[in-house]
């Protein structure tokens, strides 16, 4: 044991995590990562579910602001969007950072996830609309009653792969100065010269992060599955 605390990389280790409990920082900017993951995940689904219904709509007017709203934030970096929410959008208002981060991660999400939502109503067989018409729902009450719960089955492995992608997707926070695990990770690799460590540790974080998230979605698939089953 003596001869491991002697060595490069033990010190490496104890100045990146140990020395001033810089390890908090790296647990603080977890934090700030998992709120503008979440928040952006739910904004990001709320306005998926707006945007494909537009895109389906017989209504024209509907169908050309979803199909410009998802061609539009699909073509552009998410890093660009970022700083346009925060040095053009918001330049003038006094609010919260985070926040700002989960407006533009949430509206960039959800022209994917329109489209995910999108093709898992439109894989739904016509027949399913027709039958709960003929049985005296109105359009309304079909697709919140047998459409979407059929299209949630349809989407879920794509709309886990959405969110695992926007948890990364994070990691440009830093951009607007945003403390958040990459960021906080940084500023360690600043502080100690220690570059391997910080950033591996952040590495790490996330990897566990999106492993956890895609065992969740993946039990939940079965679950579904085997309802089907039943």
């Amino acid at each position: 044991m003596e001869w491991f605390l002697n060595t490069d990389l033990w010190k490496a280790i104890y100045s990146s995590l140990i020395e001033g409990a810089r390890w908090k920082s790296l647990m603080s900017g977890l934090g700030t990562t998992l709120t503008i993951t979440l928040g952006a995940m739910l904004l990001g689904t709320v306005l998926g579910i707006l945007f494909a219904l537009m895109k389906i709509s017989k209504l024209k007017p509907l169908n050309w602001i979803s199909s410009l709203y998802i061609d539009v934030i699909r073509g552009t970096p998410v890093v660009v969007q970022l700083l346009i929410m925060y040095f053009v959008v918001f330049a003038s208002v006094n609010i919260n950072k985070t926040l700002i981060a989960i407006i533009a991660f949430g509206m960039n999400s959800g022209a994917y996830v329109a489209e995910i939502i999108r093709a898992g109503i439109l894989g739904v067989d016509k027949g399913q609309m027709e039958s709960g018409r003929s049985l005296g729902l109105t359009h309304s009450q079909t697709m919140v009653h047998i459409i979407m719960p059929q299209a949630i089955k349809n989407i879920l492995p794509t709309y886990a792969n959405e969110f695992i992608v926007l948890v990364k997707e994070t990691a440009v926070a830093g951009y607007i100065a945003i403390e958040d695990l990459t960021k906080m990770g940084d500023i360690i690799r600043s502080k100690t010269y220690e570059a391997l460590i910080p950033l591996l540790i952040v590495a790490l974080i996330y990897l566990f992060i999106t492993s956890i998230l895609s065992r969740i979605f993946r039990r939940l698939e079965r679950r579904m599955r085997a309802s089907d089953n039943r």
